[in-house]
Parts: C-alpha cells; sequence; structure tokens
C-alpha cells in the first residue's frame, strides 16, 4: 500500500468524514455543522424532553474551525448543552475555542510524532529493542481492502474489550467497527504470523496528519510483542509518504497525567506532546441549572453535570 501527503485535499477524510460520524448513530443523532463542517451527535436527556450534544468520540475535528461559533451561535437554544474534545491539530490556538465555547480545559496531552526529523529519533531504547525482536518473529504489512478486514477485526477488539473490561462508546458494537473502516483515510496495518493474525491498528490520514485511532491483539499477539511491530512500521511508512504528524492519542480514562501501561507504551514513541481541550457550552442557561440541580447529587466538575457518571 502506499500514501501520499494530501494537505490541500478537497474532501474530508477521517474524524472529519460524515461516514465517522455516522458509525456512532447508535450514540445520538448526528446533526451537521454546515459553516465548519463538522458533526455533532445530539442525544435525548433520559427522562426529560430536551436534548443536548457531544462531539464524535474521540475527538471532534471540523473543515474551518473559523466557522465553528456561527455554527454553535446558529443553534440557540434548541439543544441545552454541548461538550467534546477539540483536535489538538485542529484550531491554531485556544483563543478559537474561547470563541466558541463557555468551557475550554485542557484535558489530555496527546503523544505526537514529528515525521521530520530522522525516523525512529524519538524512539526509546527500549521500545527500539522490543521492536526489532517483533519483526524477526512477525510478518507487518498494510491490509489493502479494510472493509474486508472487518470480521477479522471484530475479533481482535472483543478480545481487547474482554481482557480490558472496556464499556460505552469505546467498546465499539461491531456494526460500528465494520462502518470505521470504510471511512475515507482508513489505513489499517495487519501483524501476523503464518496464517495466523496477531494484531492490528487502525489510523485516520488527515491531510498531513495520521491519528491512532484504535489497536487491538490476539492473545499471541500480546506475548510476541506485535505491538511493537506494528508501531514502528507506522512510523516508518507515514514518514516515508511525507506526512508530518503523528497523533497517537493520551493517557487511557479521563485521567490526566496517568502512568499506566499505555502511557508508557506511547510516550516511548513520541518526540513531543500537544493539549488537547474539552469543550463545552450551555446554550439554554434556565434549563441547564434546572437539569443540574436535579441531578447532580453533589458539587462535580463534570459536564454537563446533569450528565455526571454516565461513562461511570
Amino acid at each position: 500500500m502506499t500514501f501520499s501527503a494530501t494537505p490541500g485535499e478537497a474532501e474530508p477524510s477521517g474524524y472529519a468524514h460524515p461516514l465517522y460520524a455516522a458509525s456512532l448513530a447508535e450514540f445520538g443523532t448526528i446533526r451537521p455543522l454546515p459553516e465548519c463542517r463538522g458533526w455533532l451527535l445530539e442525544r435525548q436527556i433520559p427522562g426529560h424532553p430536551r436534548r443536548d450534544a457531544m462531539g464524535c468520540y474521540p475527538l471532534f475535528a471540523c473543515r474551518d474551525w473559523t466557522r465553528l461559533a456561527g455554527d454553535l451561535d446558529a443553534i440557540g437554544q434548541t439543544l441545552v448543552s454541548v461538550a467534546l474534545v477539540a483536535d489538538p491539530f485542529g484550531p491554531p490556538d485556544s483563543k478559537v475555542l474561547e470563541r466558541c465555547f463557555d468551557r475550554v480545559i485542557p484535558f489530555k496531552q496527546h503523544f505526537v510524532v514529528d515525521l521530520g526529523r530522522a525516523v525512529g529519533a524519538g524512539v526509546s531504547r527500549h521500545h527500539r529493542r522490543y521492536a526489532q525482536r517483533a519483526l524477526r518473529e512477525v510478518s507487518v504489512e498494510w491490509v489493502e481492502d479494510p472493509p474486508g478486514f472487518a470480521a477479522e477485526w471484530c475479533a481482535l477488539y472483543r478480545v481487547l474489550t474482554n481482557r480490558h473490561g472496556i464499556r460505552g462508546i469505546p467498546a465499539f458494537s461491531e456494526r460500528a467497527l465494520a462502518e470505521q473502516l470504510a471511512v475515507p483515510g482508513i489505513a489499517v496495518l495487519r501483524a501476523s504470523r503464518g496464517s495466523e493474525t496477531l494484531g492490528a491498528t487502525l489510523w485516520y490520514r488527515q491531510g498531513e496528519f495520521a491519528y491512532y485511532h484504535l489497536g487491538a491483539y490476539a492473545e499471541a499477539g500480546y506475548r510476541l510483542r506485535a505491538s511493537f511491530a506494528l508501531f514502528w512500521t507506522a512510523v516508518e511508512s507515514f514518514a516515508a509518504a511525507g506526512l508530518r504528524w503523528l497523533d497517537l492519542g493520551g493517557p487511557a480514562g479521563t485521567a490526566a497525567g496517568t502512568e499506566d501501561g499505555l502511557t508508557r507504551f506511547k510516550q516511548g514513541w513520541a518526540t513531543g506532546s500537544r493539549t488537547a481541550y474539552f469543550c463545552g457550552r450551555v446554550f439554554d442557561p434556565a434549563a441547564y441549572e434546572r437539569l443540574a440541580v436535579t441531578r447532580a447529587t453533589a458539587q462535580t466538575v463534570y459536564f454537563p453535570a446533569y450528565r455526571v457518571g454516565e461513562f461511570a
């Protein structure tokens, strides 16, 4: 498979594409933002006639951030509130977001790879050593037909969700997983030994950026450390294609600064970090306050307060 960097591409891809939003339709009604060309998920507030909205998981992306404020203004009081995590490579700075939202809070530091540097320049000695070992044990290739990989991918992803007890949106239904493989910009890297699939990573390309979306492994893939072979190959391939940055995402969960295995794994590939901001806006203050008073059982920084505990 060959890649090319397309910073001036005419069509959206990855998280900015409507098909990605459509893959999350079980979590809400897709609401287009026509000026900025982004997408929200409009949701019924449980036990209440009103609705609110959230950005697509894991990141909200759009084509023109300078027009986002106009789209949000146009919502008026038809929704109670909106909450999202902004693409860390999206708006040029937090001031753009502050013109759109009431709350703009540093949420996570995403680990990023500057592909303009020498390949592997930011890779830790530990990761380099494990990648070399893994590449002697497994074969790595780009999947030429991502939609045709759906059955294998769903099986791998169920190993992940069962192993780590993943629930809610990140668990993804088989329908969502299959639809995400058909989103323009998808790139799937597969590790195997003989005819056995050991693991795979999914990436979304948006212009000169590639975003690590998901990774999952069979039990043999964990033993052979296939993840190291996959990430090493991804860094090499995207750099050779002329892309500029990789976004590896941040720590798992909602606690910034968590030191777990996934955090250390991502950090070992990174050349730096970039802030992903949580953004929230209240469209109907009176309705928001009524809901918060009746549903938030204690003081909470969660937004919207009336949904506290929804992803516990």
